[in-house]
């Protein structure tokens, strides 16, 4: 898959974000904002990140995990800070998803490749003085969250007859629509952790499930369960650098 779009698109994303300092400003020159107890923080750094991970699917052919066919996953996105406890975000990603019919009689098997820009929030439920102008305590070396969010995606599925992955020469059927790559709203939800490296460096693990407004992610509606949305979930290994 071609990541250059993700990248240029996140490098323009993060032009757009306001910001509070110049890149040389250090934390004390930085305005202060303060929390229901009163104590004073700044807002951000930037964060931008980068994962890799796996993409997995769950429709009208299968919600077994055994008979799915993980493809690569890879993101680019942007954090910030806006109070302690509470991150925005936007990431851009390119993922595979792809499964077999868990009916043998029906035969169907897909592949598809897609892309997808969400927006979103991260909440930390647990405190880190690393987030405060005046920490009273050491930072948090591991941190849990929670995500939510919204965006779009652009999807392409084919649909096949067979139970193994796509090859070469593989014959895919003729698509239930006319119109791909076509675009669904979706809203993720996901958990993960943030295990700090340094002061400008961390790493993340999370996964996400992602609902769609689709029941084409598959290529197979009408000879399945029209009636059904299409869902998928990512799993990647993240890492953050904090530039300013």
């Amino acid at each position: 898959m071609n990541y250059r779009p993700l990248l240029l698109s996140a490098l323009l994303l993060t032009s757009l974000l306001p910001r509070t300092g110049a890149a040389q400003d250090g934390p004390e020159r930085r305005r202060r904002y303060y929390n229901s107890q009163g104590r004073p923080y700044h807002r951000g750094p930037v964060r931008l990140t980068a994962g890799l991970g796996a993409g997995f699917y769950n429709g009208d052919l299968t919600s077994s995990l055994g008979n799915n066919f993980p493809g690569l996953s890879g993101s680019l996105g942007v954090l910030y800070l806006l109070r302690p406890h509470l991150l925005v975000g936007t990431e851009l990603s390119a993922f595979q998803i792809g499964a077999k019919d868990d009916l043998p009689d029906r035969n169907l098997a897909f592949r598809a490749r897609n892309g997808s820009g969400e927006v979103f929030f991260r909440y930390e439920p647990f405190r880190d003085e690393a987030e405060f102008a005046a920490p009273r305590g050491p930072v948090a070396f591991v941190k849990p969250y929670l995500k939510a969010g919204v965006g779009l995606l652009l999807y392409n599925p084919k649909s096949y007859n067979g139970t193994a992955r796509p090859e070469e020469f593989t014959s895919f059927l003729p698509p239930e629509r006319n119109d791909y790559p076509a675009m669904a709203i979706v809203a993720p939800v996901g958990l993960g952790l943030t295990f700090r490296l340094s002061r400008t460096l961390n790493a993340t693990a999370e996964a996400a499930y992602y609902f769609t407004t689709t029941d084409y992610l598959d290529d197979v509606s009408k000879r399945a369960n029209s009636g059904a949305k299409d869902g998928y979930g990512r799993a990647e290994l993240k890492v953050e650098y904090a530039f300013w």
